[in-house]
């Protein structure tokens, strides 16, 4: 997706803490790839850059995967991008069993407000100063975060219709259908048919797993310190799965509050994931990519 909806983020900061808590999963990811390996006889260990390019499946975003596998651990970069495409596929089947395990009814029926409107100013500042600050401060990131924020000043600027309809058609189908060719060419059967695959596929599932638990954890205790004016049904969108997990939230809060619509109260999350997978993948770079 070629444009990030900024605007509910910056609307409502606090939701940036359910992003946060989101990824959870890419750490117990990388943990655990690092040492389980270690632990099962007959494993190839992971070494620390393999492991954390595992770990980054968490983060539940296809570019941020792909870019850290690639600079990590090229080798393992078919394996990593087929398990997060296809755990993102999943959202809405592997969230929702873990958002009703978590959450009561009486949280799950919390009606939250519409979100106010956010000026084209403050959104184009928004990505300028974001842009700044990682490129300063973790400057392995900055190539994501530029690209993800280069998309919505294009978009608020108000002068690239023509630029926007080939961003998000045309160019965008043939980046796509080229990604899909070329990782598709090095997924060799000597790269993909070992055990170690399947011990990847686990992980992945484990990291979203978690990284949707650690964002609902996170929401509802922003609805208790709110006095209830945060629906922990949000806190799925702690993973960075746009717009998936935010239909999921919109979905689940349907059912169980016809009057409720948190579709765009579940996008702050997201975008706040995004950015913060972003920037762990470029402090994982920064570590280890030596």
């Amino acid at each position: 997706m070629p444009f990030l909806i900024i605007g509910p983020l910056i609307a409502s900061p606090k939701s940036a803490f359910i992003g946060i808590g989101g990824q959870l999963g890419i750490f117990v990811a990388t943990v655990g790839a690092f040492y389980l390996s270690r632990i099962i006889p007959g494993l190839d260990p992971f070494t620390i850059k393999e492991a954390a390019s595992v770990g980054i499946i968490g983060s539940s975003d296809g570019p941020t995967s792909i870019y850290t596998a690639s600079v990590l651990a090229p080798h393992l970069l078919p394996v990593i991008t087929i398990a997060a495409y296809s755990y993102m596929a999943l959202v809405p089947l592997i969230q929702p069993p873990i958002m009703r395990a978590l959450t009561t009814k009486k949280e799950r029926v919390v009606e939250m407000p519409p979100t106010r409107d956010v000026s084209k100013r403050k959104k184009i500042f928004f990505a300028f100063g974001l842009t700044l600050a990682t490129l300063i401060l973790v400057p392995e990131a900055g190539t994501l975060i530029a690209m993800l924020m280069l998309g919505n000043i294009i978009k608020e600027s108000g002068v690239t219709e023509r630029y926007i309809r080939t961003l998000q058609n045309h160019l965008l189908n043939v980046l796509t259908l080229l990604i899909g060719i070329s990782i598709g060419a090095t997924a060799t059967a000597e790269r993909i048919l070992n055990f170690n695959t399947l011990i990847i596929i686990i992980l992945g599932l484990t990291a979203f797993a978690f990284g949707t638990i650690g964002g609902i954890l996170i929401a509802k205790l922003l609805n208790k310190l709110t006095g209830g004016k945060v629906n922990p049904l949000i806190g799925n969108s702690g993973v960075s799965a746009m717009p998936m997990a935010a239909r999921v939230s919109q979905t689940m809060g349907q059912t169980y509050n016809p009057n409720n619509y948190l579709l765009m109260h579940a996008m702050g999350p997201i975008v706040a994931s995004t950015i913060g997978s972003a920037v762990v993948a470029g402090i994982f770079i920064r570590i280890f990519g030596f």
